[in-house]
Order: structure tokens, then sequence, then C-alpha cells
């Protein structure tokens, strides 16, 4: 029996750990997806178990080796970013892999602006809206001032997509993708490291950039394997429809951050963008797109979980919940703010509280809530869009599943022909293909995204 070729996918998200085979035609064939407990940094915060994630991959990757049902032609790997793996001169890791929600020392960012420039015009330089370990470069030079003990052994810095890469490889390099996804680290008008990373001497510490459709030839248990170098997942998540698709669109991905892509807006952040929390990802090409983002995903959570305790709800409760038109109207003739939004930093306004006394069930304070999300939704999907001739838009990730969310975005974005897409490839797929050289046409996105067009509701007012 001959055996199938595959290509292994190891799709690591903050929550979900994923880990795909794909055949040549992009098919998946098997599907695994664990969560794994965190563990602590140094001072307590949670984060990463990294030796428990090798493991998982490692344990996985040789399950497969040992199939005889599969001969391994490929590997990739797509990860979050913003996530540093600091490395010695012998390869050893240093650090705990920081988790990019732990705060900042105040005293650390007053130092880098201080030294660097405004915050403002760090931002616009950088395509970064400032927000401390979110922003992976600072973590370097948090690192330089905060522990120089631990900073003056590190040999190489490399983002998590390079470092599981590296695993395999033992080969360290840096990629666009990763490098341009709100490091602070780039300047997109220059198009190379910004001025700060060189004056603080941290270019020495960022491997040699190389494309990310790159991949390194190796033996492994005597089968000769394609190792890519990684990739960031939003900027893998959106590969398919740019290769697929030729018209312009918007790709909103969803998960725990909303993110709006728009890879056909090439102009540089202005400041007004920088403060709508705009920012640039990087294609595989080092082409800028422009985003916007607002933290939704893990907000959504935070609120459900208080929505389920006040209501005597099972957790998972929301996801039966189907849209209410009746209930959208009452709930429009008297619109006003009642969350107290927690991890949202976008400009809206501020209660002291939320206020659940004014609802009396369940659904009708979680179609409250998708309303109150979907005001922000809107904001940042326009400032995404900006002036581009935009007439699509493509919706994938968790939220395409959330019944409320779509009727609403149909509702909202009527004069577009908004797209479902769904697809829990997302970011896997975009890293299997850029380490391959197979053409895809127009049919591609038809036949592996159950793609739905939305219909507008029609509202009785």
């Amino acid at each position: 029996m001959s055996k199938k070729k595959v290509t292994i996918v190891f799709d690591i998200g903050k929550t979900n750990k994923k880990f795909f085979l794909f055949d040549k035609n992009y098919k998946e064939v098997v599907r695994e997806y664990t969560e794994l407990p965190l563990t602590t940094d140094e001072d307590g915060y949670p984060t990463e178990d990294l030796p428990a994630l090798q493991n998982w991959i490692k344990e996985n990757f040789n399950a497969i080796l040992d199939d005889e049902n599969f001969e391994v032609k490929a590997i990739n790997f797509s990860t979050y970013g913003a996530s540093f793996v600091h490395l010695d001169q012998k390869g050893n890791v240093l650090t705990p892999l920081y988790n990019y929600t732990k705060p900042m020392d105040q005293d650390i960012l007053d130092l880098f602006y201080e030294k660097h420039g405004g915050k403002l015009k760090i931002a616009r330089e950088t395509a970064s809206p400032q927000a401390g370990m979110l922003n992976s470069g600072l973590q370097l030079f948090w690192l330089k001032y905060k522990h120089p003990e631990v900073f003056k052994k590190i040999r190489y810095s490399l983002h998590l997509p390079q470092y599981l890469s590296y695993l395999f490889t033992g080969i360290c390099v840096s990629e666009f993708t990763s490098i341009g996804c709100h490091t602070n680290l780039w300047d997109y008008d220059k198009a190379d490291y910004h001025d700060w990373v060189y004056e603080e001497e941290i270019d020495a510490l960022l491997p040699p950039i190389v494309p990310t459709s790159a991949s390194i030839n190796t033996s492994y248990r005597n089968k000769k394997i394609k190792i890519g170098v990684g990739i960031h997942d939003s900027s893998s998540a959106l590969l398919p429809y740019i290769l697929s698709k030729k018209e312009p669109f918007l790709l909103l991905s969803t998960g725990t951050w909303s993110i709006s892509l728009n890879p056909f807006n090439d102009e540089s952040l202005n400041d007004e963008d920088i403060e709508n929390n705009c920012l640039n990802y990087m294609r595989i090409d080092g082409k800028r797109v422009k985003a916007s983002r607002f933290f939704m995903g893990n907000e959504y959570k935070i609120q459900v979980e208080k929505l389920c305790d006040y209501y005597g709800k099972e957790y998972g409760f929301h996801r039966e919940v189907k849209f209410d038109q009746d209930l959208y109207l009452r709930l429009m003739k008297h619109k006003a703010v009642y969350f107290r939004f927690e991890g949202i930093i976008l400009k809206r306004k501020m209660i002291t509280a939320t206020d659940l006394n004014s609802f009396e069930t369940f659904e009708e304070a979680y179609h409250q809530l998708m309303i109150e999300l979907m005001d922000l939704q809107i904001h940042t999907i326009k400032n995404a869009i900006g002036n581009s001739e935009i007439k699509n838009i493509y919706i994938d990730g968790g939220f395409t599943d959330n019944d409320v969310f779509m009727k609403l975005m149909s509702h909202h974005f009527q004069h577009y022909n908004v797209m479902s897409t769904h697809s829990p490839l997302g970011s896997a797929l975009g890293a299997s293909m850029v380490i391959s050289n197979k053409k895809i046409d127009e049919t591609f996105l038809q036949q592996h995204y159950q793609m739905k067009v939305l219909q507008p509701l029609i509202l009785n007012y």
C-alpha cells in the first residue's frame, strides 16, 4: 500500500494548540486539538509552558513518522505573535516565554520613550500601537534594563514560529511576518529595523532575515523532510485569500483578537490611525497590510462567564443563542451602554459597573453585549478600509459560529458583499501553502472554506 504524502502544520494559538496533516491538494487528512496547562514566569504571571509545548509537538511528529499510512514531506508552523524565545550561545532557553498580556514596568517604558522618541512617533514609524509586552521589541529593551545579567547571555532572540522551526533544524532565522506584527522593531517607511534597534544594539540578537517561503531541507531518521521557517498566524490566515482572490477585499479574522486586515491599503499610518488602534501587519513579500484590531474574543469570554454566573447558566449555553429580531429592535429603541469592558481600550462611554438589572433573561443581556461589541467592530472595520475601494468582506475564525454576531455583521455591512468562510484550518492552511510551489485559482476558497454569502437582514422597525 502506498503511503499518503503529507505536510504537517503545527498551529499554535494562545488557547488551542492544533496539529494538521494536509495532502498535496491542501485537503485536511488529520486534525488534533489540545489545550495545554499554563505555567508561571519568575513573577508568578501565567505564561505558555514551553517544555510542555515542545513535548506535545515532538510526540505528534514522531507518531506521524511512525505511522505506516503517511510519508511526511514538509513541516511548517504558524503561531501567535509578540512572543520571543531567547537562546544562549549553546542554544539553551534563557527565560520563560513571557506572556504578551504581562504588564510592563512603567519606569522601563518611560526610559524607552525618553531615549527614542515619543509614544506617538514610535507607534507611527513602527505601525505598532504602543502596548507594552505586545510590542515584542520592547521585551528586549525591558530585559536589557530590568534583567541585564540575562540579557548579556542572549545570543539570539527568535519569535515563536521561528523557534519551533529551530527545534527541527538547529538554524536561527528571522522572518518578515513575525518582525512586522506590532513589534516596534520595523520602520515601515524605511523598510528596515527602526533606528532604536540599532542604537540599543538589539539588531545583533536578531538572526538573518529570510523570506517566509524559505524552507530548510533536512534528513530526519533517514527521511528527507522540508522544514518551513514558520509564519505569524494573522499573516498566515490572510494568505489563502491573497493567493486566490484578485478583487480587493477585507478579511475580518475573529478569535481572541478581532482583526480587520486590508491588504489593499499601503498608506503610511497617521496619528489618527494610531489613536484608533490601527497597525500594520506584513505580507510574506514584506508589503504592508493595514489593520485595526480590538480584544473582542477576550472581552467576550470575560463577559459571557459573568452572564452565565448571573443567570445561573452553564458556560457554553451562549453558543445556542440565536439572533432574535424583536429583542434586537427593542434594545435598539433605548440604546445605551450597559457593560463595563475590562480589556478593551478603544474609546467608548465608560461606566463604573456592568448593569444587568435591566435585562430579564440571559438572551436579552447577551444580545445587548453583542450590540456593544458590534459598535466597536464597525468602527475598527471602517478604519481598516480607509479610502480603499473594497466591496467584499470575508469573515473567518471563531465568531463565524456566533449567530448574533453574523446577523449583525450582515445588517451593518449590507452595502458590501459579506461572506462567512467557515474553515477550521485558518492560519494552518496558509502555513502549508507558503512552503509549497503549487499554484491555486479562484475556486480554491469555495472548495476549502464553505463560503456563504450573508443575506442582509430585513428589519421591520
